[in-house]
């Protein structure tokens, strides 16, 4: 639906909004914002709400901080979870200068300037999301802990899955919004749970992405518990994945798709796969952005460290679901829900671009069980390794062309600088193994 200035304000008198959240997210990630009174709604919808933008990580100089929100109006939306009088609504901005310029560091504006260049190549891009997360019980001050009452497992309910009544409310809460969930779930490890919602066009993901994320922190509050979207919060278990499912449209119809093709897949299909293959180590930088991401793309916990695609192997970086048709897509299974959602498919859809301009065909399939190979029998089938750290990851994205391109200098440059000073605070800290292993024996 597509609304006016003139329905916003009519909106908000009907539906008794008297408090608006100006959002919009920054370069890591964290979404942000500025609240406003119904008063000062017209000056929003007129594009004259002012931020700081030097007090925002990567975003502007002191010198020149003055930033204005731009919101998009078909964001408008009432948060369910706030009072019933005097209700909350929100509205998803975009970033501009003092001058009225586009924002180049603003995350949203690079998604959207990656999805133009796809339209002019006459495609539409989908995303489908799955979100993992864990629930974890507050200590008597508040703070969350990494204690669950939870003994379920993968697929099990209450009375052992203790988080099914948040996790229900949750959804209940995503419909009120809009969304349509498809299925909830307890996940592998106690504590863990994802809930997936229909795909659709990337820049709407990328935005349901983290109100996705907003909606769970605040009704895990609300019921005494608090969730996170970290990776890898517990050793020994499974962490915590964002699998992305992607597709091209042309036309209403699903590129992807081709079935006279043994697996189902057009060309295109096979050289977007290409391109994601010849630019995941740069990629992941982005899809994977924590120290702590790359504790969980190791072996033995399902998530894929490999770089390999099959139809139907889920140790490989790449998986075709058994779909066909309008549902034929693409599951990249390494990125975690810690990262900026409009960077991850900006770059993957970049990638996947470039593979079918440039005809990057994919290596052959890897049927079998990645995990169970020796490193000699993956280097026999050319297999290679994603990033082990953050640090390496980096590495990759600063040797890329293409990669740096689509965040733009402005982005690319803060991005890095951010994330190498993140790595060397990790890198510096002496931890409590190091401590319970080294302090009595040396």
């Amino acid at each position: 639906m597509s609304y006016t200035k003139e329905d916003i304000l009519r909106m908000a008198e009907e539906n008794d909004v008297e408090f608006i959240r100006m959002q919009f997210t920054d370069i890591f990630g964290q979404l942000k914002n500025v609240a406003i009174t119904a008063s000062q709604l017209e000056r929003a919808v007129n594009n004259q709400i002012m931020i700081d933008g030097s007090s925002i990580e990567g975003f502007a100089r002191i010198y020149e901080s003055d930033q204005y929100l731009y919101p998009d109006l078909d964001s408008w939306v009432v948060l369910p979870w706030r009072p019933q009088h005097g209700k909350v609504a929100r509205l998803i901005c975009e970033v501009h200068n003092a001058d009225g310029s586009i924002f180049e560091g603003d995350p949203r504006y690079v998604l959207k300037r990656e999805l133009e260049h796809a339209a002019a190549l006459g495609y539409s891009f989908n995303v489908g999301p799955e979100c993992e997360f864990f629930l974890f019980e507050t200590d008597q001050d508040g703070k969350p802990t990494t204690k669950t009452a939870d003994e379920a497992g993968y697929f099990d309910l209450a009375p052992i899955d203790h988080g099914s009544d948040t996790r229900r409310e949750i959804c209940l809460s995503l419909e009120k919004l809009g969304y349509e969930v498809e299925t909830s779930h307890h996940e592998v490890a106690r504590g863990q749970h994802e809930i997936d919602f229909k795909y659709g066009e990337a820049l709407s993901t990328a935005d349901k992405i983290m109100t996705f994320k907003l909606a769970v922190k605040v009704i895990a509050q609300r019921n005494g518990l608090h969730a996170t979207f970290m990776p890898k919060p517990l050793s020994g278990v499974s962490g915590s994945g964002m699998h992305i499912n992607m597709s091209l449209f042309r036309d209403g119809k699903n590129i992807f798709c081709d079935e006279s093709n043994p697996n189902g897949l057009s060309r295109e299909a096979y050289y977007f796969i290409g391109g994601i293959l010849k630019h995941m180590k740069g990629i992941t930088a982005l899809t994977n952005p924590l120290v702590n991401s790359y504790k969980r793309l190791v072996p033995g916990y399902e998530a894929p460290c490999f770089l390999a695609w099959s139809t139907s192997n889920r140790s490989a970086l790449i998986r075709i679901p058994a779909v066909s048709g309008q549902a034929t897509r693409i599951e990249l299974r390494c990125p975690d829900p810690s990262c900026n959602p409009y960077l991850a498919l900006a770059v993957c859809l970049a990638a996947g671009l470039d593979g079918i301009e440039n005809s990057i065909l994919p290596p052959r399939e890897v049927p079998s069980n990645i995990f169970a190979m020796s490193e000699a029998e993956r280097l026999k089938n050319g297999i290679d390794s994603l990033p082990g750290t953050l640090h390496d990851a980096l590495q990759e994205l600063e040797r890329d062309p293409l990669l740096v391109s689509v965040l733009g200098e402005h982005l690319f440059t803060q991005y890095v600088t951010g994330k190498k000073a993140e790595w060397e605070e990790y890198r510096t800290q002496v931890s409590k193994w190091e401590l319970d292993r080294y302090m009595v024996n040396f």
